[in-house]
C-alpha cells in the first residue's frame, strides 16, 4: 500500500522515520534530476548534485513543512532556490570555439535533427531568465501558474505574463520550423 506524502511526512517528523522519507526520495528524484538537468543547462552531474542537495534541505526542514503546497512543489522551490544560488555564484562561460567545432563534425542527417533543437535552445536562450523558468515550470513541467509563482516567488499575474510572452516569442522565432513541418 503506498502511503501519501503526508503520511510519509507524519511519519518522518513525528516518528523519525527515514524510510519514510527513502519513499518519498524514491518517489519524487527522478522528476527533480530531469527539472533540474533543465534547470542546470544539461549538466547532469550538477543536477544530481543539486538534487542530492535538495533532498538533504529539504529532510531538515520538513517539521517545518506546513502542507499549504504539495510536497514536490516545496520539494521543487527549495532546489530552484540552490540552482538559482548557483547560477548567481557561478556564471557560466561559454567556449564559442567549441561549439563551433561540435557543430561542423555533424553529419548531414543529425543536422537537420539537431536543428530543431538547436533552434529551439537558442529561441529559448532569448527569452529572459524568467520567461525561461515560467515556461519550463509550467509548459515542461506541467505545473500550475499558482505553483510556478509559488515556486519563483513571484506574483501569479507576473507569471502569467511570463508564459505569455515567451509563448508568443517562441511561436515567432519558430515559424520557420512550423512552416516546414505543415509543408513537408
Amino acid at each position: 500500500m503506498d502511503l501519501s506524502d503526508e503520511d510519509l511526512i507524519r511519519r518522518v517528523v513525528d516518528e523519525g522515520d527515514q524510510r519514510a522519507y527513502a519513499q518519498l526520495v524514491r518517489r519524487y528524484q527522478s522528476q527533480l534530476r530531469f527539472s533540474l538537468r533543465q534547470l542546470c543547462g544539461g549538466d547532469q552531474a550538477l543536477a544530481d548534485d543539486m538534487a542530492q542537495e535538495a533532498f538533504i534541505k529539504a529532510y531538515k526542514a520538513l517539521p517545518a513543512f506546513r502542507g499549504d503546497a504539495r510536497f514536490s512543489t516545496w520539494l521543487y522551490r527549495i532546489a530552484y532556490n540552490l540552482v538559482m544560488s548557483h547560477k548567481r555564484k557561478n556564471a557560466p562561460e561559454v567556449d564559442q570555439e567549441a561549439v563551433d567545432r561540435a557543430r561542423s563534425q555533424e553529419s548531414v542527417e543529425e543536422s537537420h535533427q539537431l536543428g530543431m533543437a538547436r533552434d529551439l535552445n537558442s529561441a529559448m536562450s532569448a527569452l529572459s531568465e524568467a520567461q525561461r523558468q515560467a515556461v519550463h515550470l509550467c509548459m515542461q513541467r506541467g505545473f500550475s501558474h499558482e505553483e510556478a509563482a509559488s515556486i519563483m516567488k513571484l506574483p501569479l499575474g507576473t507569471v502569467k505574463s511570463h508564459v505569455n510572452r515567451a509563448r508568443a516569442k517562441l511561436q515567432t522565432m519558430l515559424q520557420a520550423w512550423r512552416e516546414d513541418l505543415v509543408n513537408g
